[in-house]
């Protein structure tokens, strides 16, 4: 089965610490041997007794005190055994998931941009952390209990057979019979613990989504239909939860009624041959209880099963995602330049984010060093495709988009990315100091360094009058600073790291008009010297760039300087026009 298979895999995180493992192998082992002893050990009294009485001999105490002193000592190393061979799969488990996980964050780092446009982020970190953990759970209470019932079933058989092999063909006869029992309820369960673990995934993606937007939500009054969304996962989830956990249940009753089963015809036979002198009084109690030792372990594996199917699940959805593929990298990359000016060109770039559906095609372009582009254009028209290919979000169909020169896709992609410099339109601070947010732009940053690009962004001021000055915290949500104040910082994070290539996407698009002015004038400072790409959707911002590329559908429509576009008299100007008109009015 697919997904069991996916379980083989957690071994590869296991042999690093395979002595420890091989040890919970050796002590489960023991803790069996001594737990199978005891029911022989424990009848030998009994069968002592009754022979003494059958004779008319007084009881023999002093073989009843030493095997009293045997089961003792059998309990106290099977609870020791127990013990060492639980702390040592604690160690291990928590070790190898360990290790997983951070397989898995290495793994997200190199993921291209597209696989987290394509996933929900909820259910990306579902599968870090609700599937890792079903998969920990599973290893750590399912493991040792699975190997122990598999040993207790064999070495309870073999006592059986030694003690009457008659007796023992008619008790293992319920072992085919819980094996077919399982087989054919596993089988009908497994897909909707997969369903399960899909539809849980699904609930936390859109929690993530609606706590994220939660202002939206009550600023249009849409709770009820975020509440009915909400039902719909819930409600999915309860279903194959159901299903899941009804289906699997039971297999532990039904494995039970085979057990008693044995019972009853091991109790007629068993007391026919006591009486006939086949087998001991001692002996046939000892048989009893080692069909509570192989039922009870059949037990405790139908109960597993459950945890098992969803570890089994929960780590298909994990491998999945280690084996997506990789952000491909560029064989033989050319060396970053020493020195580099800011040269830009697009030759014949086409480009689709799915083939059947065609966005940028043949698009040409030149930009010379230090000059400032603005990118305009209607909803849809490709600006921040542009801004994707230029990082190497995504790699372009066909043509070439050069830097000095040299195409981008012959370079590291790392190497592309630390020529540029971004300022984006959804400011993103993360849980740590203004100055550690700032120099998340160059990690090696000084204090000096820190404080000048804070100045050059006109955010110098504000940082000095908040409490703590540079040192204040920024929450996890980064909501105790102002819209307008976080983009200040990550204007202040991009002077920081010093890029050739500044880009600039709507990062005055939430601001208000004083905070636009001081933000637009922190903007001009950054770009000075330096080739700078500027989408904008107030046009008014842009009046001074050297080059403004007008799109539409994937293309360049009009391309020129402010004062000419006017004068073409195109979409540039239908669009500059209807801001006046919105801004007269």
């Amino acid at each position: 089965m697919k997904t069991f298979s996916s379980l083989k895999r957690i071994w590869e995180y296991v042999k690093p610490y395979k002595l420890s493992f091989f040890l919970v192998i050796l002590f489960t082992i023991l803790t069996v041997v001594f737990s199978v002893a005891s029911p022989y050990a424990t009848g030998l009294p009994t069968s002592e007794i009754a022979r003494n009485l059958a004779d008319g001999q007084p009881i023999n105490f002093d073989y009843i005190k030493k095997t009293l002193v045997l089961i003792f000592a059998l309990g106290i190393l099977y609870g020791a055994c127990q013990l060492i061979s639980g702390l040592l799969i604690t160690r291990v488990v928590q070790k190898s998931m360990k290790d997983l996980r951070s397989d898995i964050d290495t793994k997200i780092n190199k993921l291209p941009v597209s696989y987290f446009d394509k996933n929900q982020q909820g259910d990306v970190l579902s599968r870090m952390t609700n599937d890792v953990d079903a998969v920990s759970n599973a290893f750590q209470q399912s493991f040792i209990g699975i190997i122990n019932a598999i040993l207790s079933i064999v070495m309870s058989v073999a006592m059986m057979f030694y003690i009457n092999t008659t007796m023992a063909l008619l008790a293992i006869l319920m072992i085919p019979a819980s094996i077919l029992i399982s087989r054919f309820i596993v089988k009908r369960s497994q897909k909707y613990f997969q369903s399960m673990q899909d539809s849980l995934g699904s609930l936390n993606g859109y929690v993530q989504e609606t706590m994220t937007g939660f202002n939206v939500i009550k600023a249009f009054g849409q709770e009820k239909k975020s509440l009915n969304d909400f039902k719909k996962v819930n409600h999915s989830l309860r279903e194959n939860g159901f299903k899941a956990s009804f289906i699997s249940g039971l297999m532990m009753p039904l494995v039970q009624l085979t057990a008693y089963l044995a019972y009853v015809v091991i109790a007629v036979v068993g007391g026919l041959y006591v009486i006939g002198g086949v087998i001991l009084v001692g002996q046939l109690q000892a048989f009893i209880q080692y069909i509570w030792q192989v039922s009870q372990p059949m037990g405790n594996i139908t109960q597993l099963s459950s945890v098992l199917q969803s570890a089994a699940a929960a780590s298909s959805r994990v491998f999945a995602l280690l084996d997506e593929p990789d952000e491909v990298e560029t064989k033989n990359p050319v060396a970053l330049p020493e020195k580099t000016d800011g040269n830009v060109t697009f030759e014949n770039v086409s480009f689709s984010y799915s083939p059947d559906k065609p966005l940028i095609e043949n698009l040409n372009f030149s930009v010379k060093a230090g000059q400032t582009i603005a990118i305009v254009g209607p909803t849809g028209a490709g600006k921040t495709t542009l801004i994707n290919l230029l990082m190497r979000f995504y790699d372009v169909n066909s043509g070439a988009i050069k830097i000095d020169g040299i195409d981008t896709k012959t370079m590291k992609r790392s190497d592309v990315r630390s020529m540029f410099g971004m300022v984006l339109q959804d400011a993103w601070l993360y849980e740590g100091t203004i100055a550690d947010n700032i120099r998340f732009g160059k990690l090696d940053a000084s204090d000096y360094e820190v404080v000048d690009a804070a100045k050059t962004a006109n955010v110098d001021h504000f940082i000095r009058t908040m409490p703590d000055g540079y040192e204040m915290l920024i929450n996890s949500e980064g909501d105790n600073v102002s819209q307008g104040q976080k983009q200040l910082l990550t204007i202040a994070r991009a002077v920081i790291s010093d890029p050739k290539i500044l880009i600039l996407d709507e990062a005055t698009s939430s601001v208000d008009t004083r905070l636009e002015v001081l933000i637009q004038k922190a903007m001009d400072k950054v770009m000075e010297g330096r080739t700078s790409f500027v989408i904008a959707h107030r046009l008014s911002t842009i009046r001074d760039a050297d080059l403004i590329l007008v799109m539409k559908q994937g293309s360049i429509v009009e391309q020129g300087t402010h004062e000419e576009l006017l004068a073409q008299d195109g979409l540039y100007s239908n669009l500059y026009n209807s801001q006046f008109a919105e801004e007269e009015e």
